[in-house]
């Protein structure tokens, strides 16, 4: 009787199956990308404590979990889009500057200067975004006439890239700077015996070292216009290609205080401020920041002619460029960032650079490793130098919308015969097999769906040009996902958290209205929605 009575009780335990889990929070969508090692899909997500307790299907996770928050997405929903190039904390500073992108002419960029300047009681006027690439009417640049409309107030505008800028007479005067004034790793451009105005690369440190720095409520304002412009974005992580000691403490402390909720990997400036501190304290590694890396600049940029190239540029004659950072002392950083089991991430956009970084490189890594050690931009690299991201586990940290902006003068630059390794994306990709994929914004938009779109189509958001930029480069879709979220958690070697909805990673999540996979138009697509597991 008594085994009767077990076996009775066995049907009816095993009849009313499992008993449920209780979870926080359960997501249903249209479609929603795991973006895991086999580019899995769901429909839904099971959530607790921020983080992904499971993914299947709809009817999967409703019969093995219960919650009383159900959440329903007329959508699609992707890992919270990474960007691993960017400057953050800049871009939140140009806000409150003159916005200069959108000119075509100097006299436009002088007068919206003018016109900012009416608004602004700030001694100083500055600024960023100009492009003379851009402009209709081609020539010189010189400071002509920013000094008749600003005899005696100083004014400092950045290029779009921030590798060059005009300054005022006032301004020049303040900073010191005379026919005489020289700088390594920078030009001072003269005419005809007098100064233009034009300085480029690190000849922009004279202006920039006396210009007023900003109080800290207009930094933390900064910082907060920039979070709130990037989650509008769908980006949940962002990284900082090079702060100061001051601004990572102060990124620090407001993610602290819950202000900072948005994700951010940081690069420290190589300054001996920063590596003291970092060889005593180590690294930062924390659910929202994580410092772990430097950022070293070798050359400057290719619009204004700062790229460090092996041959001269073709629309100047015997002139190759700048070494920022002499090769002797990037590799004496090297040596050094590898000591604290940091990674190096070196700003190369020529090929000369690129060149010279990986066997500097090279040496210090001395073979594969997991050290992930990477070229910032990697924009011009030859062929014959590629295998050495391959023998040196290196990593190309690329900004595809460099390639539809720069598109129409490139060829100007370095002519067609080193095209071959310009913006070679899939290229850089088959080497190691992942490539992560960022702005550089404030250089570009922050929007990680135009930089999608131009991995991918290799066209501007115009849909130009027709057929697509070098399309042997381009990514696929599946590819330029990944480069914004898994390949991106990589390269910040912040994979165990982000980057995936993978269980027990963070329950970082944006919500698009189309499926940019299939949609061929997606420059319409609108963030419904993003997620931060905070």
């Amino acid at each position: 009787m008594q085994k009767i009575l077990v076996f009775v009780l066995s049907v009816i335990i095993i009849s009313c199956g499992s008993p449920k889990t209780t979870v926080d929070e359960i997501i249903i969508a249209k479609k929603i990308y795991v973006c895991d090692s086999l580019f899995s899909t769901a429909e839904a997500i099971a959530i607790s404590n921020n983080k992904i307790v499971a993914w299947g299907s709809k009817d999967d996770i409703t019969h093995k979990f219960t919650t009383q928050n159900h959440t329903l997405h007329d959508g699609y929903i992707y890992p919270g889009f990474i960007d691993a190039h960017s400057h953050f904390y800049g871009y939140g500073v140009t806000l409150n500057k003159v916005d200069l992108r959108n000119t075509f002419s100097l006299e436009d960029v002088v007068n919206k200067t003018v016109e900012f300047a009416k608004l602004n009681n700030d001694y100083w006027i500055t600024g960023r975004g100009w492009d003379q690439t851009d402009w209709t009417q081609k020539g010189s640049i010189s400071n002509n006439l920013l000094n008749i409309y600003f005899p005696d107030r100083p004014v400092f505008i950045k290029r779009i890239d921030g590798h060059a800028a005009i300054a005022n007479r006032k301004a020049l005067e303040l900073a010191g700077i005379t026919n005489k004034t020289s700088v390594e790793g920078g030009i001072i451009e003269h005419k005809n015996g007098m100064l233009t105005g034009l300085l480029t690369d690190n000849a922009m440190e004279l202006v920039d070292g006396v210009i007023s720095k900003p109080s800290r409520s207009s930094q933390i304002s900064a910082l907060l216009k920039a979070q709130e412009n990037c989650l509008k974005a769908g980006l949940t992580t962002v990284t900082d290609a090079g702060l100061d000691l001051n601004t990572i403490q102060l990124i620090d402390s407001l993610q602290q205080s819950g202000d900072l909720k948005i994700r951010l990997y940081i690069m420290a400036n190589p300054s001996h401020e920063n590596f003291n501190y970092f060889k005593k304290n180590g690294a930062i590694i924390k659910p929202q920041l994580q410092v772990s890396s430097f950022k070293i600049y070798a050359d400057g940029a290719l619009g204004s002619r700062g790229a460090k190239l092996k041959e001269p540029y073709c629309d100047k004659d015997n002139f190759t460029g700048v070494w920022v950072t002499n090769p002797k002392t990037i590799d004496s950083l090297c040596q050094l960032i590898l000591s604290m089991n940091f990674q190096a991430n070196t700003h190369c956009i020529g090929d000369s650079a690129n060149r010279k970084v990986l066997e500097i490189y090279g040496k210090h890594l001395k073979g594969k490793n997991d050290h992930r050690w990477r070229i910032e931009h990697a924009q011009v690299v030859s062929p014959s130098d590629r295998n050495l991201f391959v023998d040196y586990s290196i990593i190309p940290s690329v900004q595809p919308t460099h390639a539809t902006s720069d598109m129409n003068w490139a060829s100007d630059r370095i002519c067609s015969h080193r095209m071959d390794g310009a913006y070679a994306y899939r290229s850089l990709l088959k080497l190691n097999h992942y490539i992560p994929l960022g702005t550089d914004f404030p250089v570009e938009d922050i929007s990680p769906l135009k930089t999608f779109y131009a991995a991918v189509y290799r066209q501007n958001e115009k849909n130009k040009p027709i057929g697509g930029f070098i399309m042997d480069e381009s990514l696929s879709p599946k590819e330029a996902l990944l480069g914004m979220t898994r390949w991106a958690a990589k390269s910040n070697r912040m994979e165990q958290n982000i980057g995936s909805l993978e269980k027990g990673k963070l329950a970082d999540y944006v919500v698009l209205d189309q499926n940019i996979l299939y949609d061929r138009y997606m420059m319409d697509t609108k963030v419904i929605k993003t997620v931060l597991a905070n």
